[in-house]
């Protein structure tokens, strides 16, 4: 059985640990150090976490962008856990939080290679409202949602 968790701003060592592991599962070319630093330092942090027998198998991370609009930073799931809803339902979870705390715009950003999250949020209504480049001039899409 799936279960799922929510944390509010500051991780617990444990919880970050899980949360590291698991991203560095799923990708690469991130400073280890650099991502520990960017999570302790982000304020209103949001990180909702699913487990399987207390294994971390799936996570989604994002904060408080400006007054009303959220951004929906990090995720990811295991390939091992992928087609069985889980993302879909981090993402549901992460926007009822939004709804609940004020929030009515969820902006995300994702690249062309990651084909099942861009299709993901198109599926959740998200719309592609631009795109930018990142520091390595590979676009980057960028989508948002209304909430209300």
């Amino acid at each position: 059985m799936i279960e799922y968790k929510t944390f509010i701003n500051q991780l617990p060592e444990a919880v970050l640990e899980a949360v590291l592991t698991l991203h560095f599962q799923v990708f690469d070319g991130q400073e280890r150090t650099q991502l520990i630093r960017e999570i302790n330092e982000t304020p209103h942090l949001l990180t909702l976490i699913a487990y399987e027998n207390d294994e971390a198998i799936g996570y989604k991370m994002g904060y408080r962008r400006k007054e009303g609009h959220f951004y929906s930073w990090l995720g990811c799931v295991l390939p091992t856990h992928r087609g069985q809803g889980i993302a879909g339902h981090l993402m549901e979870l992460q926007h009822e939080w939004c709804r609940a705390n004020g929030y009515h715009t969820v902006r995300t950003m994702t690249y062309n290679k990651w084909r099942n999250m861009l299709i993901l949020n198109l599926k959740h209504n998200f719309n592609i409202v631009g795109i930018l480049a990142d520091n390595a001039g590979t676009p980057k899409i960028v989508l948002e949602k209304s909430l209300n």
